[in-house]
């Protein structure tokens, strides 16, 4: 069966997929913002998790299912190629070798932990968004928005950061969990407004709002469209 999908649904793929790929080449980065303990994927990283609500609200958890995968799979492209890439001996009058190596050379427990972190922490936000607008009769955006990032921000760092930085301690894995739950989540709740414009606009052009009923929510029942 053919099924047709908006140049804008596909603009928003692309996004997710740039923000999740570009996350994960910040992540490694660790500082200390007021007192709070950060990684760099912060500056990015939240903003896929909106463009996931824009796409749950209008579209739907099965195309939202789809996007994550395309943005799972995209990133799990690029992580492999430059896993060759780093493989590849450089030139001997090339002095980079070093710091591009520290960048793009991931460990395997980082790769692993980012993967599945994102797949998880996506698709409960998905999930959780596309539940309660059932529950909700379409109504309270802005409540499911900030509940299901929540619920996607704590599964994902309850993942990625025990794989991580478990060396660091309990104490102090436990501060990053939860300075990154909370900063992430008043980041998605600062941009909310402009999350429920684009949700405004992206129904009024679409001419599409749908709430979910009788589908199913396995994450790997992607081609369920």
């Amino acid at each position: 069966m053919k099924h047709d999908v908006s140049v804008r649904f596909m603009m928003m793929c692309v996004l997710m997929t740039v923000c999740l790929i570009s996350s994960n080449m910040f992540t490694t980065k660790v500082f200390t913002l007021w007192g709070l303990v950060l990684t760099g994927d912060l500056l990015i990283f939240p903003v896929s998790y909106i463009i996931n609500d824009c796409i749950s609200e209008v579209y739907g958890y099965r195309l939202a299912r789809l996007s994550i995968w395309i943005a799972f799979l995209m990133n799990f492209f690029v992580v492999a190629v430059a896993q060759a890439v780093t493989a590849i001996p450089g030139a001997g009058f090339w002095d980079g070798g070093e710091h591009f190596n520290y960048i793009f050379r991931m460990e395997i427990k980082v790769v692993v932990a980012s993967l599945a972190a994102f797949f998880v922490g996506s698709t409960v936000n998905a999930a959780v968004m596309s539940l309660m607008k059932r529950a909700a009769g379409g109504r309270l955006f802005w409540f499911r928005a900030i509940v299901s990032s929540i619920a996607g921000d704590l599964a994902d760092s309850l993942i990625f950061m025990p794989i991580v930085f478990w060396s660091l301690g309990l104490e102090k894995l436990l501060l990053m969990i939860a300075c990154q739950v909370l900063v992430k989540l008043a980041y998605e709740s600062a941009l909310l407004p402009v999350t429920q414009q684009i949700v405004k606009i992206l129904k009024h052009k679409e001419g599409t709002d749908v709430i979910d009923d009788g589908i199913s929510y396995n994450p790997f029942r992607v081609m369920d469209l």
